[in-house]
């Protein structure tokens, strides 16, 4: 029986898992699913979202194992979907921050109010907003969410709108082309990992599969540190986008998978209760439930 690892250049371990070959010595029979690809409405989001509630392939078996940022577990699980945890990265605090102009009149947090931000929403950069704006006592329906994705910095140089939630290398172009000013720093309000999630039946009944994929994405990841110029060149050669923007954003992310740890779950339930709070899943989710111990010791033992 193949498995299938979906995959898309934003989750960045899995893109260059896909472009080195190093799974297929164990797993010959894996089928890699380009997510984007998929039809529209089931795709993902172009930062890291999840595919639509009622199309989900990794639910209906067009794939067994995908990488996202924080925020589409959350909404699975929002989904009643089976989700199961299995690893997740260092803190990516410096990959992304909530800016405005550096004239803007927005000087706080609480300036956001009736203000039009723009992110890439069902990605990472919800929960980052979500975090900014509970920390001023604002909810999600206190500002004008600008929904966004591969115009969102345009839409920020062109001031159409007010903020931007914006990542490495996209924010490079923009430190180019603009002064802007970080409302608040990351580091302390959110971790913004990368992780790496599956069904609980491919979890539970294929455990020697799921390890294979374990220690390949480490071994690729090893690589990438090692290499982050031929890395980058790999993913400038996808998007036409600029080798040395990329050689920056890779240089300054963390790789290596770690098992899910307690601060990381409390962050996700305190992500998922604001979710709930604001309307934006239907449901209240444990994501202990989500997390198997069986599968952090399996993380834990293929780590160097």
């Amino acid at each position: 029986m193949s498995v299938r690892v979906g995959y898309f250049p934003n989750n960045n371990s899995l893109w260059v898992l896909r472009h080195r070959g190093i799974l297929e010595r164990s797993l010959p029979d894996v089928e890699w699913v380009d997510l984007r690809s998929l039809p529209a409405g089931d795709r993902p989001a172009p930062t890291d979202g999840l595919p639509s509630a009622h199309g989900d392939h990794l639910f209906d078996g067009g794939y067994d194992f995908i990488g996202t940022g924080s925020t589409p577990p959350v909404t699975a699980q929002g989904k009643g979907l089976d989700i199961v945890y299995v690893a997740v990265s260092g803190s990516r605090h410096e990959n992304g921050r909530l800016v405005v102009h550096e004239d803007s009149p927005i000087t706080s947090l609480a300036d956001l109010a009736g203000r039009r931000v723009a992110l890439g929403h069902g990605s990472w950069q919800t929960t980052l907003l979500l975090f900014a704006l509970d920390r001023a006592g604002l909810t999600w329906k206190d500002i004008e969410p600008v929904d966004a994705y591969g115009d969102a910095a345009q839409l920020f140089l062109d001031r159409e709108v007010d903020a931007w939630v914006g990542s490495y290398p996209a924010l490079t172009r923009v430190e180019r082309e603009a002064s802007v000013r970080e409302l608040v720093e990351t580091e302390g309000l959110f971790s913004h990992r990368s992780l790496w999630f599956t069904r609980r039946d491919f979890a539970e009944g294929r455990p020697e599969e799921l390890a294979a994929i374990v220690a390949a994405l480490q071994e690729s990841d090893a690589w990438i540190r090692q290499n982050p110029r031929a890395a980058a060149e790999l993913f400038a050669a996808e998007d036409g986008g600029d080798v040395d923007a990329w050689e920056h954003a890779l240089r300054t992310r963390p790789f290596g998978l770690h098992p899910v740890s307690e601060d990381f779950v409390a962050e996700q339930q305190r992500a998922a209760d604001l979710f709930h709070a604001s309307g934006l899943i239907d449901r209240k989710i444990s994501v202990a439930e989500a997390v198997l111990p069986e599968i952090g010791r399996l993380v834990e033992s293929t780590r160097a």
